[in-house]
């Protein structure tokens, strides 16, 4: 079965919108794991605009499945995966003001430096992932930085599904088929949702985690959180 990781910003989104602290993330997250999820996820950026650093370090301390940080290396990013130790962390190039994740790394020019960061996080036993566009020679160049993992940045598969899913699907698939004769395991995330999380599970060979947060939370408002990762989870099967 492919894991389902919640990622929660949203969450923390509607917290911040009205100050305090309603809802509250942390309780959320134990619901979700609680509802059969099999890990959380969370994207702290610089500006803070909805996962803060002291959320990060107040998950860390409760999420009893798999925790999943994920973010642009900064030095502050940095400090904060090594102080929180989460099971994994997911390297993503976004700009500071990026209203969300809008490409992979180019991991061939950035190879050195993400070497450099890999091998610091290994070294504390973090799992890591790449989150890399569908294209071979990003997967490729993942696999000489020393990354666990990389994560599929899935936004053109959904864009694709409603035209012709098939067409859509054909790169990831070779991708995919690429990173586990590469050794590396492969997560994916961005735009999955209840409509288009099937089709993908079925046709990706060798996925082992789906990250979603937006679709999931925006479904949630009309069904419940519950019964949304449920059906997720059966859909991942």
């Amino acid at each position: 079965m492919t894991r389902l990781s919640v990622n929660i910003n949203k969450i923390a989104t509607l917290r911040n919108a009205r100050g305090g602290d309603i809802p509250n993330v942390v309780k959320a997250a134990q619901d979700i794991e609680a509802f059969g999820a099999q890990g959380i996820t969370v994207h702290p950026r610089p500006d803070e605009r909805h996962i803060r650093y002291q959320d990060v370090r107040g998950l860390a301390k409760v999420v009893q499945t798999e925790f999943n940080v994920e973010g642009n290396p900064n030095t502050k990013f940095i400090d904060l995966v090594l102080q929180t130790t989460p099971a994994q962390v997911t390297l993503v190039p976004d700009a500071v003001d990026a209203l969300t994740s809008n490409a992979g790394w180019d991991t061939i020019k950035y190879k050195e430096y993400l070497q450099g960061v890999i091998s610091r996080f290994k070294a504390e036993g973090i799992r890591t992932s790449i989150f890399v566009n569908p294209e071979l020679k990003w997967i490729e160049g993942a696999k000489a930085t020393g990354a666990d993992r990389i994560e599929l940045y899935t936004e053109a598969f959904a864009t694709g599904y409603t035209i012709d899913k098939h067409k859509a699907i054909a790169p990831y698939v070779v991708c995919a088929q690429k990173a586990h004769e590469l050794g590396l395991g492969v997560n994916a995330g961005h735009d999955l949702s209840l409509e288009n999380i099937q089709f993908f599970k079925e046709q990706l060979p060798y996925l082992d985690e789906v990250s979603i947060g937006h679709a999931l939370i925006a479904e949630s408002l009309y069904d419940g959180l519950e019964t949304v990762i449920k059906n997720y989870l059966n859909l991942l099967k």
